[in-house]
Formats: C-alpha cells, sequence, structure tokens
C-alpha cells in the first residue's frame, strides 16, 4: 500500500531501460516517496531488470499506475512539473531543483495534487509533454554536459522534496479554491481548440500544430481553479450559441 503522506507523483515518461526505472524507484524510496507513475516504458511491464535494481523499493513498482500517454498518467494532478537539461521555446517559469520542490510543498500544503515529469534517456521530455507542464525544472550542470541519467535526475528531485518536507514546508494549511485537475484543463484545452479550429483560427495551414501546442502552453501556464475552467467553458458555450442564432 502507498504511505499516504502527502507528496508529488514522480511520472517517468516513456523510461527506455528497465534498470533506471529500478534506480529511480530506489532514489524516491531513499527519501519515502512511494507514488510512482509510468508511460509507456519500451521494454513493457512489468520489467524484471528494473525490479533488480529496486532492491528494496520494489514494491513502488509493484503499485506504480502504468498508462500509455502522459495525458492520462497527470489528469488528476493541479500543478505539474517538467523536468530538462534543454532550453526550450515554449515560454515558462524555470525553477531549480531547491526552489520547484519548495513550491511543490508548499501546494501540497494548501491540498493540491502535484506531478514531476521525467523524460527518456536518449531525448529528454517532448514539447508536448512540457506544454502540459506549468513549470520547468533545470538543474545547474555543467553546459558542455549537461545530461543526467534517470535514476540521478529522480534522486537529486526526492532529496530537495525531503529537504522542503523537513523544513516544515509540508503542514497543514487552510483549504483554498481548489485547483482545476490536469484533466478539467485539458478538457478545456479541447473544447476551445475544437471551436477555434472550427472557426478557421488556425491558418495558414503549415502553423496549424504550432499554434495549438502554443495555446496548450498557455493553458498550463494559468493557475486556474475548477470555477475558473466552469466559466470559461461558460463563456465559450454562450459564444457559440449566440453564434448559432447569428448564422
Amino acid at each position: 500500500m502507498s504511505s499516504g503522506t502527502p507528496q508529488p507523483a514522480f511520472v517517468l515518461v516513456r523510461p527506455q531501460m528497465g534498470e533506471n526505472v529500478g534506480a529511480a524507484a530506489r532514489a524516491m524510496w531513499n527519501f519515502g516517496l512511494d507514488h510512482m507513475r509510468v508511460v509507456a516504458p519500451r521494454d513493457g511491464w512489468p520489467n524484471s531488470r528494473a525490479v533488480a535494481l529496486a532492491a528494496g523499493a520494489g514494491r513502488l513498482l509493484d503499485q506504480a499506475m502504468v498508462r500509455d500517454t502522459t495525458a492520462e498518467v497527470i489528469a488528476d494532478a493541479q500543478f505539474v512539473y517538467a523536468t530538462t537539461a534543454r532550453a526550450r521555446d515554449l515560454t515558462k517559469p524555470v525553477l531549480t531543483p531547491e526552489v520547484a520542490m519548495a513550491d511543490a510543498a508548499a501546494r501540497i500544503a494548501r491540498g493540491e495534487r502535484v506531478a514531476v515529469l521525467f523524460g527518456p534517456e536518449r531525448t529528454g521530455l517532448a514539447n508536448d509533454d512540457i506544454a502540459r507542464a506549468g513549470a520547468i525544472v533545470s538543474v545547474p550542470v555543467n553546459p558542455a554536459f549537461p545530461s543526467l541519467n534517470l535514476g540521478q535526475c529522480a534522486l537529486l528531485m526526492a532529496y530537495e522534496w525531503q529537504r522542503a518536507a523537513g523544513a516544515g514546508l509540508v503542514a497543514s494549511a487552510a483549504a483554498e479554491a481548489e485547483g482545476a485537475s490536469r484533466a478539467e484543463i485539458e478538457a478545456l484545452a479541447a473544447h476551445y481548440e475544437d471551436t477555434l479550429d472550427a472557426a478557421g483560427f488556425f491558418f495558414p495551414e503549415h502553423k496549424a500544430e504550432a499554434m495549438k501546442l502554443g495555446l496548450r502552453n498557455l493553458w498550463s501556464r494559468m493557475a486556474l481553479n475548477a470555477v475558473d475552467v466552469r466559466m470559461l467553458h461558460g463563456i465559450l458555450r454562450q459564444m457559440e450559441r449566440q453564434a448559432r442564432r447569428d448564422g
């Protein structure tokens, strides 16, 4: 069973080697984290090599949520961090691991659900994954050799989480308006994208995918709660109804 301790979910996106998944599980459990999620592991699931490297942390693998897409595995999260070593064209806050995990601790104390994305060993996270995150986490490493092993990256983030938790940043806090989940944000993004597509907004055609990615990135940067999402759906529905009447 999960420890039940409020904590971020660590999401391994399309991991390529079972050994690295096992090393990430071991790193997580070293610092009391047991909410592992896995997206489309290349070598299948369960993975005997992951179990061998996990050592005493094998139960994290047994209990891990495994899904085919990033959107599925973060659907319940209200804020997502994306770890990446490379500069991206997406406009987002860029945080160090220390700042990111302190921010995560504050969010979790308010009752939010938080996830941290880790990309494939060879390529890192795709822009489509990062577009779903509210902030980027970047480690100040040697620019001539910026790549971190998946297990190392998980260890670093888990260590900074434990520092934040040990500093008392994860404590009971007054509940605020509940943040919208990623599933709610995805539904809102799809509603606007479909409506704008029908209206011919995504033009010219060769720029459509980049425009859609930019719009999805915009939604992920906005601190929306469930009430905000309902209101934005309502605004668009009213505009659609008026357009039908006018047409």
